[in-house]
């Protein structure tokens, strides 16, 4: 089966996204990277630092052939936002970019104006746009129809483990939703990844949950695996639910005739 995930254009594979913030050291998150089998992986325009190889994610990146979406973290309103995607996209050549736009540092939530308005733009100068939203199904809708290539709800507040605190209301996005359905921040396990795919979203993106574990290369593998069986048993159709006990054998007494 081709099961493969079409974001603006460009196919893969892996259902599976990481970031690259939070690890101990590059060298642990190059081995996530691997060990994950993902191929879209995001990162800060400010861990891009060639003056200082050592700390830079670029190339380590490029080398190991994933395709960066450069985000947008640390901008606080559409300007901002833009800039950073321009930077970006100089400094690493990708088309790609997750608009990421948090005013407030203490809850990190993503402003709606600001990210529909930056969204809009960057789509206009072609960039592949994957906005990192509220898990709000009329803004998913108003995204959609600006042509962003997905929607990224999130499922908890970032980094916080919540899971998918939002499941309602990603329901109704995914049920509305012409385009993939990402859910990014918040996922906790790899259960919390499985459930996101079994309930029809296209893909997760995955970042506190792998580099704050104590082993984050086993971690990212077992969120590939999560991912795998998640994708397998949406295809394959979960059963109802219902509200009464329904016999798997016959309920008839096999000791009489």
């Amino acid at each position: 089966m081709n099961d493969t995930l079409v974001l603006g254009g460009h196919g893969f594979s892996s259902r599976l996204l990481l970031g690259t913030g939070k690890y101990s050291d590059n060298e642990t998150m190059r081995r996530a990277v691997a060990a994950s089998g993902t191929q879209l992986v995001t990162a800060a325009l400010r861990r891009f630092n060639r003056d200082r190889p050592g700390d830079d994610l670029l190339a380590p990146l490029l080398a190991m052939g994933v395709t960066l979406a450069p985000n947008t973290s640390g901008a606080r309103d559409a300007r901002e936002a833009i800039q950073a995607a321009h930077l970006a996209r100089e400094l690493c050549g990708s088309l790609f970019v997750k608009v990421e736009i948090h005013p407030n540092p203490h809850h990190l939530m993503p402003d709606p104006i600001e990210t529909y308005t930056a969204a809009r733009e960057l789509v206009k100068e072609g960039f592949v746009v994957l906005p990192y939203m509220p898990a709000d199904p009329v803004l998913a809708k108003r995204l959609e129809d600006v042509g962003c290539a997905a929607v990224m709800p999130l499922g908890a507040g970032i980094g916080t483990g919540g899971g998918l605190s939002t499941v309602e209301m990603l329901r109704l996005i995914v049920h509305n939703s012409g385009i993939p359905v990402i859910v990014d921040a918040g996922l906790r396990s790899p259960s919390d990844a499985a459930a996101a795919l079994e309930m029809g979203c296209a893909a997760v993106l995955v970042n506190s949950a792998i580099a704050a574990a104590g082993d984050p290369p086993a971690m990212a593998a077992a969120f590939a695996l999560a991912v795998q069986a998640g994708r397998a048993a949406f295809h394959a159709g979960i059963m109802g639910r219902g509200n009464t006990a329904v016999a798997t054998s016959p309920l008839t007494d096999f000791t009489q005739e």
